[in-house]
C-alpha cells in the first residue's frame, strides 16, 4: 500500500472541513476521488501535499507514518499535486515555473537557463502540449497555466500525483492527453489520485474510487462495481434524477439587440436577440469566440463597430461600469481572477457592485444592510459559508461561483452572461445554477449561456446560437443534437 489515510481531520474555524477523511492507494492504480463541492477533496489532498497538516488522523506513506508539515516534505517522499486554482508564479516563464525550487545549475552554482529551457521543451513536445518554454505565464490562458501545473508534477517523476480537476478548463484533445498522462504514470508504476466532477471521465481512466460527503469518507469500491446513478446517490445522499428539460417560457420582450458587432481578428459580424424569460446557449470550438463575445459586450474589450441595446436603449460598451449600468451582468469563466474578491468577505463580494444600494446617505457603508443582502442569497442559493464574514477565497469552488451569481442578483440585473458557469462544480451545484437560472428566467431575465458542455445546453437551452471562427454560424433550436452542433461548429475546410 503507498498511502493511507486514517481519520484524518481539519477544521477551519468554525467550518469542519473534514471530519473522517479515510483513504487507501495503491502503486499502480488510478484511484478517483469524488464528492460534491466542500465535501472535503482538495482538502484531504492538501493534508498529503504538505500544504493543510490534519488536525488528527494518520498518514502512512509505504506502512510507515509520517508527518508532512510543509510542502517540500511531501515532495521529499514523492508526492506531486496538480491544483485546480493555479499556484503559478505569473512573472517567471513556463520553464522557471516548471523548475522552480529544483532549477538545474552550472559549475559555478548559478541557473542553467539552456539546459532548464531545453528539458522544459522536451516535456511540453513530449505531451504535445501548446506552450513555449520561455513564454511568460501571466500571458497564458487558465487552460494554458493547467498544462504548466501537469508538466511541472509529471517532470518530478513522483510516486504519488494528484491531479486535481486536472480537465475542467481543457479542451477535448488537451483532456485526452491528460487521460494518456494519467494512464502512463500508473503504468510506470506510479499511484494516482485524480479528483472530477465530469462523471464521463471516469471510466476512461479510473480504476477504483472514493466517495466523500460533508468531509467524510462514505464509500470505496472497484469503479466497475459502481453505476453512474449509484455513484451520484453516494456524492449527494440521496437519489438525483437528471435535471428535466426546462419548459420554454412565452416570449418576452427583446432585453438585448446586437447587430455587425465585429472586433477583429476575435469577432466579425455578430448578430442576435435576447428576450425576457429566454436561456440562449452559446456554443463553440476553442478559439471560436465565445468568451471574447461576452468580454465585448460587458465592455471588458473595445469593439470595431456593431450596434447594442439594452431593454431599447442604444449601449455602447466602453467599460464594465457602463455595461452594469445599463442593467448587464457577467459570471466569468475564470471566477478566481475575474469574478471573486478572495481575500475579501463574502457579503463584500455580495454588494461590491452594489454598493448605493447598501449605503446611507453621504457614502457610508452601511453594515446591517449589507449583513441582510448576504444572508438573504447565503440562504436563497444554499451557500456552505460560515457566515458572511468568511473570506471568499476560503468557499468551495460551487459556492464561490454562487457568491459571484450572486453580486448581479443583488444589484437587479437583467442580462446576464454567464460564460462556462458549471466549470469545476459538482453534480449538485450543477443543479443548483442551473435552478438559479431558471429563477431568472421566470422573474423576467434573459440569459445568454456559453458552455462547452453540450448535454448541459441541449438540457437548459430554449435555443442555441453556435459561433465559429468568430462568427455566428447558425441557430439551432433547444430540442437539437450534438451531432448538429458540431456541424456548425467545425471550422470550414479550406480547399
Amino acid at each position: 500500500m503507498l498511502l493511507r489515510l486514517r481519520g484524518i481531520q481539519k477544521r477551519y474555524g468554525g467550518i469542519a472541513a473534514l471530519r473522517n477523511g479515510n483513504l487507501d492507494v495503491q502503486s499502480g492504480e488510478v484511484h478517483l476521488l469524488m464528492g460534491e463541492n466542500g465535501a472535503g477533496k482538495s482538502t484531504l489532498m492538501k493534508a498529503v501535499a504538505g500544504m493543510a497538516p490534519p488536525d488528527a488522523g494518520d498518514i502512512e506513506w509505504n506502512g510507515s507514518k509520517v508527518h508532512l508539515p510543509r510542502p517540500a516534505d511531501a515532495a521529499a517522499i514523492g508526492v506531486a499535486m496538480v491544483h485546480q486554482e493555479s499556484l503559478l508564479a505569473p512573472h517567471l516563464t513556463v520553464a522557471e515555473n516548471i523548475f522552480l525550487g529544483r532549477e538545474p545549475r552550472t559549475r559555478l552554482g548559478f541557473v542553467d537557463r539552456a539546459a532548464m529551457n531545453a528539458e522544459a521543451s522536451r516535456v511540453i513536445a513530449g505531451h504535445r502540449f501548446p506552450l513555449r518554454a520561455e513564454g511568460k505565464v501571466e500571458g497564458l490562458s487558465p487552460a494554458g497555466k493547467q498544462l504548466v501545473e501537469i508538466c511541472r508534477a509529471i517532470q518530478r517523476q513522483a510516486s504519488l500525483l494528484i491531479f486535481d480537476e486536472p480537465t475542467s478548463s481543457l479542451s477535448d484533445a488537451e483532456s485526452r492527453e491528460v487521460f494518456r498522462i494519467v494512464r502512463e504514470v500508473r503504468d510506470r508504476g506510479a499511484g494516482v489520485i485524480y479528483i472530477t466532477h465530469r462523471l464521463e471521465e471516469l471510466r476512461a481512466i479510473g480504476d477504483r474510487v472514493t466517495v466523500l460527503r460533508d468531509g467524510e469518507t462514505v464509500h470505496t469500491a472497484p469503479l466497475a462495481e459502481l453505476s453512474k446513478e449509484r455513484l451520484i446517490q453516494f456524492m449527494v445522499g440521496r437519489e438525483l434524477s437528471a435535471v428535466r428539460r426546462r419548459d420554454p417560457l412565452p416570449p418576452g420582450d427583446v432585453l438585448m439587440r446586437v447587430e455587425g458587432l465585429s472586433r477583429r481578428p476575435q469577432l466579425e459580424g455578430i448578430g442576435f436577440q435576447l428576450r425576457a424569460g429566454e436561456i440562449v446557449g452559446l456554443a463553440g470550438l476553442i478559439g471560436a469566440g465565445r468568451t471574447e463575445l461576452c468580454r465585448a459586450l460587458f465592455g471588458l474589450d473595445p469593439v470595431d463597430s456593431g450596434v447594442v441595446e439594452v431593454m431599447g436603449r442604444a449601449h455602447r460598451p466602453r467599460s464594465p461600469r457602463d455595461a452594469v449600468a445599463a442593467g448587464l451582468a457577467l459570471i466569468p469563466e475564470d471566477r478566481q481572477r475575474a469574478g471573486l474578491a478572495r481575500d475579501l468577505p463574502v457579503s463584500h463580494n455580495m454588494t461590491i457592485s452594489s454598493l448605493d444600494l447598501v449605503s446611507r446617505a453621504g457614502g457610508f457603508l452601511d453594515h446591517a444592510a449589507e449583513k441582510r443582502t448576504a444572508e438573504k442569497f447565503i440562504q436563497q442559493l444554499r451557500i456552505k459559508a460560515e457566515s458572511p464574514r468568511q473570506l471568499a477565497g476560503r468557499l468551495s469552488g460551487g459556492n464561490q461561483q454562487k457568491v459571484v451569481i450572486s453580486k448581479w442578483l443583488a444589484r437587479g440585473a437583467r442580462v446576464f452572461l454567464f460564460d462556462e458557469p458549471t466549470r469545476g462544480i459538482d453534480v449538485g451545484a450543477k443543479v443548483e445554477v442551473f435552478e438559479t437560472m431558471e429563477q431568472l428566467a421566470r422573474n423576467g431575465a434573459a440569459i445568454l449561456m456559453v458552455s462547452s458542455e453540450l448535454p448541459e445546453l441541449l438540457q437548459v437551452a430554449d435555443r442555441i446560437l453556435v459561433m465559429r471562427q468568430g462568427r455566428i454560424s447558425g441557430e439551432l433550436p433547444g430540442q437539437t443534437t450534438q451531432e448538429e452542433i458540431m456541424r456548425l461548429a467545425a471550422p470550414e475546410v479550406v480547399q
